[in-house]
């Protein structure tokens, strides 16, 4: 026999018994979480001898046929749980994710998220005595609150920025699939539709249905992957928009140019001499912040560094060109189960000086309705010319208003734990994770 033929032949054998081998491990966590069935239907197994073991671009299953035999001598379990981990990076959206973050360090931090999870597991498929790195790094990362998250993992790494040996420890412990095709996907354009993202977010907000509906006898059995996709799953907000919702259109005197038509313009000058058939609007509509009212939560369970975080933040977004009136009327209040202080701000100076000094006034319960109470005051006194909404930061564990007031009103959540808080119906809801209020550093978490 020609030994090229031979060899073909051979290599053919192994890439059928490696997809032999993936669809029974499909099939076996098929048969142990039934509510992955879309989840495991949505990745094609296709060979490919460049990479170290298998990975995904979120289309397909890429698998090295050498390195998939040698992990199934190792047993069933270790290759059931490699096909789930890569399947988790695309259901927590991994692949798209990076942005700006170093790309070693969120490679970790990706992989021990989804090894918490499935280290969570409470199923004998995938189930693998936990070393001791493991158990440690975990709890340490159960001390630091919250769920666990890759932009969770990731900050703490980036604090503890650890050294070269640590670091290398981590990957072996942790590492189990190739994240090379993750690179093609973060060479497209940021700007454009990434549709393979938004079907697996589809994906994954009908597996959290179904968990919380269908499947809750096996609920805890899969904690921790509950968890995981409900904090994925929750609705993220870019902020900077969500305040510019808060904008007031009105008229400013300015010469609007968008408006203007030069060709009438001209023809005028060369028909009549020095008469324009057309002139420029002498005025423009806006968007920008005129009457605004933001409240801070001031109890014992608000941290005050995540309180002036929240203030710079939105001091940098009202500081944009575009987002002043010429008179600028702003409140910024404190309060606990009571108005500890309000603050007028008029210009951009005084906002920044109170920066400065700023000092968090409070520290006892929780109470939203004080400050509700009091802004009605305000509008009585006809302290506004139109308030067009307030924010009011706060953890969520308080009080609320009953009735609507006349006003938008939205209470920004910073939560780590991602559980739902119920406000009224007349309230807008937006949860920021820590990381939204971080400000843009050389190395940016």
């Amino acid at each position: 026999m020609n030994p090229i033929y031979a060899s073909d032949e051979q290599q053919l054998d192994f890439i059928g018994i490696g997809m032999e081998i993936l669809r029974v491990a499909r099939n076996e966590l098929y048969l142990n979480m039934r509510f992955l069935d879309v989840a495991l239907s949505s990745l094609q197994f296709v060979p490919d001898g460049q990479i170290r073991s298998i990975g995904t671009d979120g289309v397909h299953l890429y698998f090295h046929p050498d390195a998939l035999a040698d992990l199934f001598r190792t047993g069933r379990v270790r290759v059931a749980r490699a096909y789930l981990h890569s399947l988790l990076h695309c259901l927590f959206g991994h692949l798209w994710i990076r942005k700006e973050r170093d790309e070693q360090y969120w490679n970790l931090a990706c992989d021990i998220a989804v090894e918490y999870v499935i280290d969570g597991l409470q199923l004998r498929a995938v189930h693998v005595p936990k070393t001791m790195l493991r158990r440690e790094y975990y709890r340490k990362l159960k001390e630091a609150g919250g769920t666990v998250t890759a932009q969770k993992v990731y900050r703490e790494l980036c604090l503890e920025h650890p050294q070269t040996m640590r670091f290398e420890q981590l990957v072996r412990e942790f590492r189990v699939d190739d994240h090379s095709h993750w690179e093609e996907e973060s060479q497209k354009n940021p700007n454009m539709p990434q549709p393979q993202k938004q079907r697996w977010d589809d994906i994954r907000d009908r597996m959290q249905t179904e968990i919380e509906t269908f499947s809750k006898e096996a609920a805890d059995d899969v904690r921790s992957l509950e968890e995981e996709i409900a904090a994925e799953s929750r609705q993220r907000y870019d902020y900077r928009e969500f305040l510019r919702k808060f904008c007031v259109l009105k008229e400013e005197m300015q010469v609007d140019l968008d408006s203007f038509d030069y060709i009438f313009y001209n023809y005028g000058m060369e028909l009549y001499g020095n008469m324009p058939l057309i002139e420029p609007l002498e005025t423009k509509e806006q968007q920008k912040i005129e009457d605004f009212v933001i409240v801070v939560d001031t109890s014992m369970s608000c941290k005050g560094e995540l309180i002036k975080s929240f203030l710079e933040q939105t001091c940098a977004i009202l500081q944009e060109s575009e987002s002043f009136f010429r008179r600028l009327h702003i409140h910024i209040i404190q309060c606990d189960d009571k108005v500890q202080e309000d603050v007028v701000i008029r210009s951009k100076k005084e906002f920044d000086d109170y920066m400065r000094h700023f000092t968090v006034r409070g520290f006892g319960g929780t109470d939203f309705r004080p400050a509700f109470a009091y802004v009605q005051e305000l509008l009585a006194r006809k302290a506004f010319t139109r308030l067009r909404g307030l924010i009011y930061f706060t953890d969520g564990y308080g009080t609320f208003p009953v009735k609507k007031p006349p006003y938008e009103t939205a209470f920004v959540f910073l939560k780590e734990d991602y559980r739902d808080v119920d406000v009224p119906p007349w309230a807008i809801k937006l949860i920021l994770e820590e990381e939204d209020l971080e400000r843009r550093q050389e190395d940016e978490y």
